[in-house]
């Protein structure tokens, strides 16, 4: 990058908050996915830390004059490849913006900046007696911005939905360097074209996240977390549907395989029986006074259906046990494998089980180890590949078989992807479930907000 470019960026962020280090900059060619950047091609030419809206206006417009590609970043835990450098590129990290800006109680709202970590904001609202329900497994160190980017869900979404369904106003720097502000502080908003929503998810593509007004809901009284172990798998996937279908709706939801159970036992020493073929981890929260009538309800579907051991935790040091071995999860199975490849496919509810057995047998097919670990209660199924990404004829077989996961996932009426996103990792099948016409619309209004193809050129539509 030129000299001249990187000082005019120095004067706005201040010599503190930029950085053209090799070191620095290898930080940014990779991200919490199994996406790398070519050190030859795409490290970046510069990355920035703005403290405020106007610099990162101020910053666009410089690469609009400039034709350099934009990459906004958080705390870089994406996992489909999409904050991740290119060549030349302004890496744009937002993380000194990280500020909870209101939480107000009267209108049951919270106003933060892009860098708050989605942690904070929780421990901040639930003092006031106050819920922010989405909860990405990464909730301890991802930003709201993130978040917001890329629609970011988790185990509580089979209750509460996922990030979208609480934002509900953005300010945002569009690739021009203008700044304008969707949605509001109401619960109803019709004006126009729903912006906020469009850029809920646009996964950095479309604007620059600077502002977020999140709804809030009162703190759940009280919460009951369980158990059920399986001796099949099958049995814990018809489980779910019918869980759904007697009408309880659990606060989280959650299946583990026993390539799982035995890899988190193994690690953390929870008491989860190595041998069983599945387990479901189960939460519900509510009114104190019905919880226990809906765990016993639950209990007794759970054993009408085979479970073999219902573990109910009778304190919140042993729910947290529980929980304790879901969020090991991911470290737990990395240890088989260099490599780690976690999908995220959703199919409807009452397809799990169909899904679980074609994964499997895809897996068998290709000879590989692919864990299955999901937030069963909303169909997301992460289907984790363990493999080695230098072992050639290997990633041949995983490239077949993510294919044909996918391929699965759309036949069953699903999405490619539950909560993860796109990103560079999925951008060549996304045709399979938009379709041609599906995609250039989504181009159409790409072209239309970035003229010059500048923010996160590659994420979603591919080079």
């Amino acid at each position: 990058m030129r000299p001249e470019t990187i000082q005019r960026l120095s004067e706005i962020v201040g010599k503190d908050n930029i950085y053209t280090a090799l070191e620095d900059l290898y930080c940014y060619t990779y991200d919490a996915s199994f996406v790398k950047a070519d050190l030859n091609t795409d490290l970046a030419g510069v990355a920035v830390y703005p403290g405020s809206t106007e610099e990162i206006a101020r910053i666009i417009k410089i690469a609009n004059q400039e034709k350099i590609p934009i990459v906004p970043r958080g705390a870089g835990t994406n996992v489909s490849g999409g904050s991740v450098s290119l060549g030349n590129c302004i890496i744009l990290v937002l993380k000194r913006m990280n500020k909870i800006l209101e939480i107000d109680r009267k209108n049951l709202i919270a106003v933060v900046e892009p860098g708050v970590i989605t942690a904070q904001l929780q421990g901040e609202a639930e003092k006031m007696g106050l819920f922010y329900p989405p909860d990405p497994a990464s909730q301890a160190f991802s930003t709201m911005g993130g978040n917001v980017a890329e629609c970011a869900g988790g185990p509580r979404g089979v209750k509460y939905g996922v990030t979208r369904d609480y934002v509900i106003g953005l300010e945002v720097v569009l690739p021009s360097g203008e700044v304008i502000n969707t949605g509001g502080r109401t619960m109803k908003n019709v004006t126009g074209y729903d912006m906020t929503k469009l850029f809920t998810g646009s996964e950095g593509t479309l604007c620059v996240i600077t502002k977020i007004i999140v709804k809030l809901i009162p703190l759940p009284e009280a919460k009951n977390t369980m158990m059920a172990v399986f001796p099949e798998i099958a049995q814990a996937c018809e489980t779910v549907s019918e869980i759904i279908a007697a009408g309880l709706v659990p606060c989280a939801l959650e299946l583990l395989d026993n390539i799982y159970i035995k890899n988190i036992e193994e690690y953390a020493k929870v008491g989860l029986p190595i041998d069983a073929g599945a387990v479901l981890l189960i939460e519900v929260d509510g009114d104190s006074e019905i919880l226990g009538k809906q765990i016993r309800k639950i209990e007794q579907i759970c054993k009408g259906l085979g479970a073999v051991q219902i573990r109910i935790a009778s304190t919140q040091m042993e729910a947290e046990e529980l929980w304790r071995a879901r969020r090991s999860a991911f470290a737990a199975v990395s240890r088989l494998r260099p490599t780690i490849i976690g999908e995220d496919a959703t199919v409807p509810r009452s397809s799990i089980p169909d899904a679980v057995n074609r994964i499997q047998a895809i897996a068998a097919k290709y000879d590989l180890i692919i864990a299955i670990l999901g937030h069963a209660g909303d169909g997301n199924l992460h289907a984790t590949i363990l493999t080695d990404e230098t072992n050639v004829e290997e990633m041949a077989r995983v490239e077949k078989a993510i294919n044909e996961i996918f391929i699965v996932t759309v036949e069953l009426g699903g999405s490619l992807s539950g909560e993860h996103g796109i990103g560079r990792a999925k951008s060549k099948f996304i045709t399979l479930q938009t379709g041609e016409a599906g995609l250039a619309v989504q181009r159409q209004i790409k072209q239309a907000l970035d003229p010059h193809n500048l923010l996160n050129p590659g994420v979603m539509f591919g080079a």
